[in-house]
């Protein structure tokens, strides 16, 4: 059986390396004989430098910036010299898992450090930067990344200097004349792991600000400001943001960056796509396997499954999903690709045990699904 092993990572958990090595000794296990190849996913969050810059064999390197809480810490990107491209995820400089869960809220939190990382590229003759934004603490439409690239924003008391989310609500203007030149000339490809727009009920703040620690009154505050931004952005530069798809991913910094300094967005998961050559591995391959930290409606979003069940369903091929655990609405993943969702949580346990236990129970979880298959095709 060729069996291709292609999930992303599960988040505070494990690396997709991690993950896809997990699946691949279970797999191993049931059948010594499989011939097996392991891809480690991305869809523009954790694991996009990683992937990409090994998969172009590129070179990775260390900058001290901003953490989304704007304290110093050291971030990871990479380059592929031969190309002058870099590689840079948003959340190693401004992302959740950088902050402990008393710390995390979007009204205090900035996208500052991705600024800077961005910065340190061009600084590096960077041509072209892939931002991959997925894994965001911020809800701050990017403003503290356009702050670092050299943007002003203007309030009534004159140039604003503070950083975060909460701020957006009292900016009057926004100038450009100062940006770093270099931007202008750089192609910057933004890419995304979600296609909701900046504002509304499916919009950054209501769908994904809970996630970053905001209460409800919080998510109230935090829309108004994004609501606040998009008309500026409208009414000075004619871009309406909230008509682009993924302009609200990672706290609408995908809007941001779009409307002020010409990035454009792509599917994070089509860009993964393209470098892994994955059309290629799918159509070899009799049986995938892939996955996530949580699998639920919200999958549906540009998430790395069902990237991966839409490809695989253009060339007929099962897929497999394994999930830290289950949410609301998994079942409507059925209707597009998928032929089974598992989900590794076996009994009872605190998510701190299952975060603890995660490769083993990920390992018991792909044995008993093989063995399934394999009695499906013995009946």
């Amino acid at each position: 059986m060729k069996i291709l092993i292609a999930p992303d990572s599960f988040k505070d958990c494990l690396s997709a390396k991690e993950v896809s090595d997990c699946i691949k000794y279970a797999v191993f296990k049931v059948l010594p004989d499989a011939e097996v190849i392991s891809i480690p996913m991305a869809d523009g969050g954790e694991g996009t430098v990683n992937t990409i810059t090994d998969v172009l064999g590129g070179d990775f390197y260390e900058k001290e910036v901003n953490d989304p809480l704007l304290r110093p810490i050291s971030a990871r990107f990479g380059i592929i010299d031969k190309n002058k491209i870099a590689i840079i995820e948003m959340a190693a400089a401004s992302g959740i898992e950088l902050l402990k869960d008393h710390e995390r809220n979007p009204l205090i939190t900035s996208t500052y450090g991705t600024g800077e990382l961005i910065i340190e590229a061009l600084n590096r003759g960077c041509k072209k930067i892939i931002l991959g934004i997925g894994g965001s603490a911020t809800n701050d439409a990017g403003v503290g990344a356009l702050m670092a690239l050299g943007v002003k924003f203007y309030g009534t008391d004159g140039l604003m200097s503070n950083k975060i989310g909460a701020d957006l609500i009292k900016i009057d203007k926004i100038d450009i004349l100062e940006i770093d030149k270099r931007i202008t000339s750089a192609e910057i490809i933004i890419a995304s792991d979600v296609n909701n727009l900046m504002t509304g009920e499916k919009g950054a703040s209501y769908i994904y600000a809970p996630q970053k620690g905001a209460n409800k009154v919080m998510v109230e505050k935090l829309e108004k400001n994004l609501q606040h931004f998009a008309m500026l952005v409208k009414n000075q530069f004619g871009i309406d943001v909230n008509q682009i798809p993924g302009s609200g991913a990672a706290g609408g910094l995908g809007g941001g960056m779009l409307s002020l300094v010409g990035a454009k967005l792509m599917p994070g998961f089509e860009l993964i796509r393209e470098v892994t050559q994955l059309d290629k591995h799918i159509k070899w391959a009799d049986l995938i396997i892939t996955g996530e930290g949580k699998i639920d409606s919200m999958t549906l979003y540009g998430k790395t499954p069902i990237g991966i069940a839409h490809v695989a369903s253009e060339y007929n091929k099962p897929v497999i999903a394994i999930a830290g655990s289950l949410g609301d609405g998994y079942q409507e993943l059925y209707e597009y690709g998928f032929s089974s969702i598992h989900s590794i949580i076996d009994s009872p346990m605190t998510l701190e045990g299952a975060i603890k236990n995660a490769p083993e129970l990920i390992f018991n979880t792909v044995i008993s699904v093989i063995r399934a298959i394999i009695t499906g095709r013995n009946i």
